[in-house]
């Protein structure tokens, strides 16, 4: 049986409100199964808060089936980690790549389109283009039902964390990362 992946795209302005729709309803759908109701209104008003300098940056890419954004995410070669936690002073500073590893950020999958590899497609597409801005390593702040995507696609767990939201709600997370260079886990 062959799976239908839908094409991917880099993301654009115009899907901005299409994709704080998606970011909002995937946490609405998947949060539930890891966090509590309390965590998973947090998560809808924080952590799905579209950041629209990965858009502008041209590092955020999104699959679209029949018209409609069914799965989003990118990469930065800023400093920022994560939404959710506010800002922080050095949050547009770019990242040195002989140094520091490039923050993947804002994955997001609708609940009828997951485990289909849409997360996995958009991974490699962070992967190749931070490769090709000389980056040699990934990191990443999960939440925990991204968790098990990451490690399938090769990240480690560095830290068990826990982010607070302006609201003051925490949620459990994970800092993860891997390297740019090792091969994907894929088929092992």
């Amino acid at each position: 049986m062959t799976t239908y992946t839908p094409p991917q795209r880099t993301a654009t302005l115009a899907d901005a409100p299409a994709i704080a729709a998606l970011m909002r309803a995937s946490v609405l759908e998947l949060f539930p199964r890891f966090y509590d109701e309390t965590q998973t209104a947090s998560a809808a008003e924080h952590i799905a808060a579209i950041d629209l300098r990965l858009i502008e940056d041209g590092t955020y890419f999104v699959h679209e089936a029949d018209g409609e954004i069914v799965a989003c995410g990118g990469w930065s070669r800023r400093n920022k980690t994560h939404a959710g936690a506010g800002d922080a002073a050095d949050d547009e500073r770019p990242l040195d790549p002989a140094i520091e590893p490039a923050r993947v950020r804002a994955m997001f999958v609708r609940g009828d389109w997951t485990r289909r590899g849409l997360g996995r497609a958009i991974l490699e597409s962070c992967r190749l283009a931070a490769k090709a801005e000389g980056f040699t390593s990934l990191t990443l702040t999960a939440t925990m039902p991204g968790v098990p995507l990451y490690l399938s696609f090769g990240f480690t767990e560095v830290e068990r964390v826990t982010v607070t939201t302006p609201d003051g709600v925490d949620l459990p997370g994970a800092v993860m990362a891997r390297d740019v260079e090792q091969p994907d886990r894929i088929g092992e």
